[in-house]
């Protein structure tokens, strides 16, 4: 296997993962759970959500999460969805911001209320909030890989996507895997036409667990040149619009698989895992994640 010496691992559990809860966090267990991270050594955290509270009630401490943690090196990122809540975050100490937009106007308008060009053009202030603070920002596309009302999605409309993104200022985008539809065929050809194009910008790959075959899509984009991946801890998480999501691909199971292989995360397993179970204590169910359950290897010789 051609393989990197090491990758980047983006921690989204304390945004997507508690976005995907009905019960309200505490804001000291979501405190507890990033610096358990932080401990861990995850390089960065995308920290929480400055959606509206009334859409999402979850994040209506967003501001007290990113002001509570302090002092550390690990970078503390926050979704935004408008001016108002770039500023908020930039203002509360985001250390970069990311937003959103979806490669199909109808999940546009089923998740955004705005179609394409809409939130499109509303990316204008985000961009100009971001550039006062000097703060960088990544964008997201969301349905890069699939549709939940349109089905497969052509490479070029997830690319014009991705070129809006660039053009106005963002330094990474994410293809996200909103629905899990992707498989690692289609991953590596994805990944492949990215990187021809975008020689410039950083690819982050954003898998949703929802057929299972999300750890088989970040080894195929590894294989491809892709070395920055969003995982979630425990592998809580899930788009909030997709009926009976499953969760992300869990951090711990990632780095585990990834160091076995030989690929450098700079993260903790111990750490990471004893925190993916203080996180199972805290929702209070459950947790899809495997090594958090198994441990990280059997003590003996390799085979």
């Amino acid at each position: 296997m051609n393989l990197p010496g090491s990758v980047k691992i983006r921690e989204v559990g304390p945004r997507d993962g508690f976005q995907s809860l009905e019960r309200l966090i505490p804001l000291a267990e979501k405190i507890e759970i990033i610096e358990a991270l932080i401990g861990a050594g995850v390089p960065e955290v995308e920290a929480t959500s400055f959606a509206s509270a009334k859409a999402l009630p979850q994040f209506q401490d967003a501001d007290q999460v990113l002001t509570r943690v302090s002092g550390t090196n690990t970078l503390l990122s926050a979704m935004v969805f408008n001016e108002t809540g770039a500023r908020r975050a930039l203002s509360a100490g985001a250390g970069r911001l990311v937003t959103v937009v979806s490669a199909t106007d109808a999940h546009s308008r089923a998740n955004m209320k705005r179609g394409i060009d809409a939130a499109l053009k509303n990316l204008d202030a985000i961009f100009q909030a971001a550039r006062e603070y000097h703060a960088p920002v990544t964008g997201a596309v969301a349905v890069a890989f699939g549709c939940p009302f349109q089905g497969d999605v052509p490479e070029r409309d997830v690319f014009r996507i991705a070129r809006a993104l660039v053009s106005k200022g963002a330094g990474a985008v994410i293809l996200a895997d909103t629905v899990g539809t992707a498989v690692p065929d289609r991953v590596e050809k994805r990944v492949n036409a990215f990187r021809d194009r975008f020689v410039e910008t950083e690819l982050i790959l954003h898998f949703h667990n929802n057929r299972g075959t999300a750890l088989a899509n970040l080894l195929a984009a590894l294989l491809a040149g892709a070395t920055v991946f969003d995982t979630a801890l425990g592998g809580l998480g899930g788009c909030p619009y997709v009926p009976r999501a499953a969760g992300n691909i869990p951090t711990e199971d990632a780095v585990f698989m990834l160091e076995e292989m030989g690929v450098e995360t700079g993260i903790d397993l111990d750490a990471l895992i004893a925190a993916a179970r203080r996180l199972e204590s805290i929702v209070g169910h459950p947790l899809p994640g495997q090594v958090m359950k198994s441990g990280p290897k059997i003590i003996g010789p390799r085979l």
